[in-house]
């Protein structure tokens, strides 16, 4: 380890405490991913950080979610591609959940609704911006991505994403570390879809050949739709919500069931979903109908020869920092995918270990703060000068 990395090092070690009071800051605001107001404010929170540090923001708009929240470290004018920094500040969790539980701590773990899921994360990646804006050295220029609405599969941020890894040199997600501390080099892609089921509406004991049972017909489409699961391939199929009928004596007139795909290998997207079409298209119940709408997804994160080399790298970085780090996959979905999809070298999970997500048991382990934040300042450090 040169001097520079030492001192960069050290700098990061000496703010431990300043790392847990900006992620109390952020964890005891709500922000939903529904809930624009909390979400910006989470945003204006760590803008606050960044202006104390001399380091530039800004905001790209939107009308109905958060605003995207661009952090520029380097402000001279260059050619060269960034590296990115990349989280998401939005939570699952209704407004009113950080009055039942706000940021707490207890046997050196934190607690509170997004912790982990990634406040955290974005508190790491908000101090190794500011070490570099503080002490230089970083080969490339640096870029920070503030998101607001992964947890509802990105739907105003997907563009803002894509548009900022098509220009990255590697894009770092600070999703939180696995519990086992791996972080994660491949991930399943997830379209969450709407099924909706139209019958007709008929008195069970008076008139029931009249009635067509919309639930009837939905239990048909569930069996068909769950048959398709191929664990060998990665490929599963969950309806996960269902919803219909009118009273217990009238035959359904309609019902809903909302389903959860995923998949490992992007050609069996399009293999699934043809299948599931023809399933919607077909009634069992004479005269039923149904109609299909996708109403998120995310893309896999599939790693590339660039994306191995840049995991390489980080692990050794992070063996330096006191870390032996393997890389996972997971089946959960990410904005990983949407930077890996577009050609972008990625590595998802970068972010202090947590555990328990989108649960009231969600936890993070504050002593994989500095050693997470110091992993990957020495990874971007010993990046290779670009060609």
């Amino acid at each position: 380890m040169n001097e520079h990395e030492k001192r960069v090092m050290d700098w990061l070690a000496g703010r431990g405490d300043e790392m847990i009071e900006l992620l109390r800051g952020a964890v005891n605001i709500d922000s939903g991913s529904y809930d624009k107001a909390g979400v910006d404010a989470v945003g204006a929170h760590f803008e606050k950080f960044f202006a104390v540090h001399g380091i530039r923001t800004e905001r790209e708009p939107h009308a109905t979610f958060g605003d995207a929240i661009h952090v520029i470290v380097d402000d001279a004018p260059t050619n060269e591609k960034p590296v990115v920094l990349m989280g998401h500040r939005d939570t699952v969790f209704p407004k009113g959940e950080v009055a039942k539980r706000p940021f707490t701590i207890k046997d050196g773990k934190a607690y509170g609704p997004g912790v982990a899921d990634m406040k955290a994360g974005v508190v790491m990646n908000a101090f190794v911006l500011a070490a570099f804006k503080a002490l230089g050295g970083n080969p490339a220029p640096l870029r920070g991505l503030i998101t607001s609405d992964e947890e509802i599969a990105s739907p105003s941020s997907r563009p803002v994403i894509e548009r900022v890894a098509r220009g990255a040199r590697c894009v770092f997600n600070s999703e939180p570390g696995r519990p086992s501390g791996a972080v994660v080099t491949g991930r399943k892609g997830g379209v969450f879809m709407v099924l909706e089921v139209e019958g007709k509406a008929a008195h069970s004991g008076g008139a029931f050949e009249k009635g067509i049972s919309a639930i009837g017909e939905l239990a048909h489409k569930i069996v068909a739709i769950h048959a398709l699961t191929d664990l060998k391939k990665g490929v599963t199929l969950n309806v996960g919500l269902v919803r219909g009928g009118q009273s217990v004596n009238t035959t359904a007139p309609s019902a809903v069931g909302e389903i959860d795909m995923r998949y490992v290998h992007p050609a069996d997207r399009a293999t699934t979903l043809a299948a599931i079409e023809r399933i919607v298209a077909h009634s069992t119940v004479p005269g039923a109908t149904a109609k299909l709408t996708i109403r998120g997804e995310f893309l896999p994160l599939v790693a590339s020869a660039e994306a191995e080399t840049l995991f390489a790298g980080y692990r050794d970085a992070a063996a330096d920092a006191g870390l032996s780090i393997v890389g996972e996959f997971s089946g959960g979905c990410a904005d990983s995918g949407f930077t890996a999809a577009v050609g972008c070298p990625t590595l998802c999970s970068t972010g202090p270990v947590g555990a328990n997500a989108h649960t009231v048991e969600e936890v993070l382990e504050l002593d994989s703060l500095v050693p997470r934040a110091q992993a990957l300042a020495l990874a971007i450090l010993r990046l290779p000068a670009a060609a």
